[in-house]
């Protein structure tokens, strides 16, 4: 079967996507958001170049779109496998989006006319959409989706459409149908740790205790701030930052062992792009070991100390709100010295966890997650992206935590995987 389908469509799906059907292989890319890109889509600059993220991915979502030997399945998941390697027999369920995709053209007058605001899940938060939005300006499929849940069905979205794309509650639903294949690639990407379950550092609690994906958004041009940095509570321009690492990573208590590989070269990038606009900003990064793996990071690190970058080693004994502040007390484990910080802003940096359906996803598959709950590799000999299942592969950070070259490099070595696979019949 000269058919293959790839679970995921954040870079690494994208990468092994194209790299399969580059092979002249038709793919199938399913995701279950409406637009793909995954949490790439969300961040501003990519360490160690800076370069601007979306000036990377856009172009290989819009080359995804337009493949001839790519169709593309947003809204989408799996939700059984049948068969064997050659042969697998793979259902999906494709979610409404409440649009005529052949006639909606994205053009926004929909969102420009909706009356609802509600929580933005891209914007981590820190901004809102319409009931019926696209979820960033360069989504792929340049379509808008309509959020059943928290529209009103006041009807000005089906009077302002001139191609009259959107449609009422009774004319679309659930689909479901099978794609047969030969083989499956599994992207599936992760989610973040949690900022809550570390009660200690006072998250939602303090309106000015933010994560580091809030941050990307804060910092980026196309977030809710454009690009400018700003205190939750009042809007004011902070003096004080203060990074904290290793939130959900490294953390055995709440079950995180591991480290997430990527926070250390985050929380520098972040610092450097704020010092770089707003040199008056004090920056500070409370970390138990800064870890710079991997090309060039090192040098990265000695850019940001060169930059005026504080770093203290040391983890937050006590965190509270004081007198329109933040005080955070640690001590420099390398002095002994207790410091005591009034900081305007804090940031979390929180740590890479398995996607929440991941062990379900598992199940249905049948295939095996890893102690830390991420997909698990059959053997490291026969290669990082080959699991127990013959034809099933993974790749990127549904398997462990890795960064963007990394999470590139395993979507190009599962696409030649699956390849070989499928020729070798």
């Amino acid at each position: 079967m000269n058919e293959a389908v790839v679970v995921g469509g954040g870079i690494a799906g994208i990468t092994a996507a194209l790299d399969i059907a580059g092979h002249g292989i038709h793919v199938s890319l399913i995701e279950r958001e409406p637009t793909i890109g995954g949490h790439m889509a969300m961040l501003d600059k990519t360490f160690p170049t800076n370069d601007c993220s979306m000036c990377i991915l856009s172009p290989k979502m819009v080359e995804v779109e337009r493949h001839p030997n790519i169709t593309l399945h947003t809204c989408s998941e799996v939700t059984g496998v049948e068969g064997k390697a050659g042969d697998f027999l793979v259902h999906v369920t494709r979610h409404p989006r409440y649009i005529r995709a052949s006639e909606c053209t994205g053009c926004g007058d929909c969102t420009e006319v909706c009356p609802v605001e509600v929580y933005n899940r891209f914007d981590a938060g820190v901004g809102v959409r319409k009931a019926i939005y696209k979820a960033h300006p360069q989504v792929v499929p340049n379509l808008v989706i309509r959020d059943r849940e928290h529209c009103i069905d006041c009807g000005l979205c089906y009077d302002i459409c001139g191609k009259q794309a959107v449609l009422r509650d009774d004319e679309d639903s659930e689909e479901e149908f099978v794609i047969r294949a030969g083989t499956i690639i599994l992207a599936t990407g992760y989610d973040v740790f949690d900022a809550r379950k570390k009660t200690p550092y006072k998250y939602l609690s303090i309106p000015d205790i933010i994560t580091s994906l809030e941050l990307e958004r804060l910092i980026n041009a196309s977030g809710p701030t454009g690009g400018k940095v700003r205190r939750i509570s009042d809007g004011r321009v902070p003096r004080e930052i203060v990074f904290i690492q290793c939130v959900g990573s490294r953390d055995i208590p709440l079950g995180c062992t591991s480290c997430s590989a990527v926070c250390c070269m985050y929380a520098i990038k972040n610092a450097m792009l704020i010092k770089e606009k707003n040199p008056e900003i004090n920056v500070t990064i409370l970390y138990m070991d800064i870890r710079a793996y991997g090309k060039g990071y090192e040098e990265y690190y000695e850019r940001a100390v060169k930059l005026g970058v504080k770093f203290i080693r040391g983890m937050p004994g006590d965190i509270y709100a004081m007198d329109g502040t933040i005080m955070v007390q640690v001590e420099n484990t390398e002095t002994q010295e207790i410091l005591k910080i009034n900081a305007d802003l804090v940031v979390l940096s929180v740590g890479i966890r398995p996607a929440r359906d991941a062990s379900a996803l598992a199940e249905r598959l049948g295939i095996t997650c890893d102690e830390s709950g991420f997909f698990q590799c059959s053997d490291e000999k026969c290669g990082p992206v080959q699991t127990l299942k013959p034809g099933i592969f993974i790749a990127g950070t549904c398997r462990e935590p890795m960064d963007i070259p990394d999470t590139v490099m395993e979507g190009g070595a599962a696409a030649m995987k699956a390849v070989i696979s499928l020729m070798q019949g």
